[in-house]
């Protein structure tokens, strides 16, 4: 049996003063300001997460992540992602679909880099993690350059064939 679900995350900048660097999908990228929240706010990594916890109906952001940040100063989202993966029991990710809208940066650069940090957290081939970018025409806060916003769809498969 297959399943697919979405999940979605955004956050605004980080103010200049302030020395948080900006990661996705798990990739550093420099020269750009940070991204708002108590983890690293890798909205890439968080949205795949939510989407697996819509599989599993077991919500890992929030006071799962709470106690990891707050509590243990575990800031890193791919220790969020590794919580939500456990919860798929026999289930496990074949594909995901990754679409983000931000006006800065050009994210063309840094996407190969991305594939394959994804692709490795999620012990999956490269080939099967999709990422996408726009500007998103100015349209939004995130298409006028005030944060990032990201959506995935996971597909996830049950390895023995049941429920």
């Amino acid at each position: 049996m297959f399943r697919v679900a979405i999940g979605q995350d955004s956050h605004r900048f980080t103010e200049p003063n302030e020395n948080k660097k900006l990661v996705l999908g798990g990739v550093v990228i420099d020269g750009y300001p940070g991204l708002k929240g108590n983890s690293d706010a890798d909205v890439v990594l968080h949205a795949i997460t939510n989407a697996i916890s819509g599989i599993s109906c077991v919500n890992i952001l929030g006071k799962r992540t709470d106690d990891l940040c707050l509590n243990q100063g575990i800031t890193d989202s791919a220790v969020y992602l590794k919580e939500a993966l456990a919860t798929l029991g026999n289930k496990r990710v074949i594909h995901v679909s990754i679409s983000i809208e931000a006006l800065i940066p050009k994210l063309s650069p840094y996407i190969e880099s991305m594939r394959r940090s994804i692709s490795g957290m999620l012990g999956i081939d490269a080939n099967s993690v999709g990422i996408t970018a726009t500007s998103g025409e100015g349209l939004t806060e995130f298409g006028k350059g005030n944060g990032i916003y990201c959506t995935a769809i996971i597909t996830v498969k049950d390895e023995d064939g049941g429920e």
